[in-house]
């Protein structure tokens, strides 16, 4: 997990509001990496405890390591174990209503991850905190990027 990287909860006046993090945005708050903006880690510091992950997330994580694009010291299941301790997160389960809600809307693109992401937002109300273009143009998605 290198520098899980996490920072102290900051006194910000940000107005609560539940998020569901986009695997990027989970993953760049967990390295604290430079290209989350700082908003959306004031964001995210403001709100723990109101803060939402799809297992998806775990899932693109865990497929981003096996083809090389990342390096998960431990493997998948350590570093999201790690991960999880580290920054707790409300689990937003996949479950049917998910599923089915994944079939009804078009993003322009086919990718299964996304699709399951934005219906977990809508099916739990949440704001999906990316900064994907693709998930920011859909109008009926509720999304926060800055």
């Amino acid at each position: 997990m290198g520098g899980v990287g996490l920072t102290a909860t900051r006194a910000h006046a940000l107005a609560a509001q539940p998020f569901l993090l986009d695997t990027h945005i989970w993953l760049w708050y967990l390295t604290g990496s430079y290209r989350l903006p700082t908003s959306l880690r004031d964001a995210i510091d403001a709100n723990v405890g109101d803060i939402w992950l799809s297992p998806i997330s775990i899932w693109e994580t865990g497929m981003l390591h096996a083809r090389g694009r990342i390096t998960l010291e431990g493997g998948p299941r350590q570093w999201a174990e790690r991960a999880r301790r580290a920054f707790a997160v409300e689990e937003a389960a996949l479950n049917g209503e998910v599923a089915l809600r994944s079939h009804e809307f078009d993003l322009g693109h086919r990718d299964p991850a996304d699709h399951l992401i934005a219906a977990t937002a809508l099916v739990y109300g949440l704001t999906l905190m990316t900064v994907d273009a693709r998930l920011q143009a859909a109008d009926w998605l509720p999304t926060r990027s800055s």
